[in-house]
């Protein structure tokens, strides 16, 4: 189910998700003050190609909740709306359940990326 979730996401739309972030996290790391959002933006580029069969596992201590907190008032909290909201949509037909379900995995990914971390499921 995991290998046909993730084809089916990655042609309808996953890959160009996956290849924006990656594109972002490249213009964050040009600048030395911007590595550590750009290394994020790759978490959020993994993500996005391949969501099925992958769980977000949140931590991190005092360093990472300053960032988080800059990270939501700057960027996150519109993220994680947008990414909820295609989530709503998804869920409201029986076939988009399992991408809206996913579109929530990246939008909890999206309020606090410091500190969480990507784990294979499988």
């Amino acid at each position: 189910m995991n290998l046909i979730g993730n084809i089916l996401w990655c042609l309808l739309g996953g890959l160009a998700s996956a290849l924006s972030w990656f594109l972002a996290g490249i213009l964050w790391c040009i600048t030395i003050v911007g590595i550590p959002v750009g290394l994020q933006c790759f978490k959020f580029a993994s993500l996005s190609l391949f969501p099925f069969g992958k769980e977000v596992v949140s931590g991190g201590g005092a360093p990472s909740l300053l960032l988080n907190i800059i990270w939501l008032v700057v960027t996150g909290l519109p993220l994680a709306a947008a990414h909820a909201l295609w989530g709503c949509i998804l869920c409201l037909t029986v076939i988009g359940i399992p991408f809206g379900l996913q579109f929530f995995k990246i939008a909890r990914l999206a309020l606090m990326p410091f500190g969480s971390r990507i784990v294979s499921t499988c």
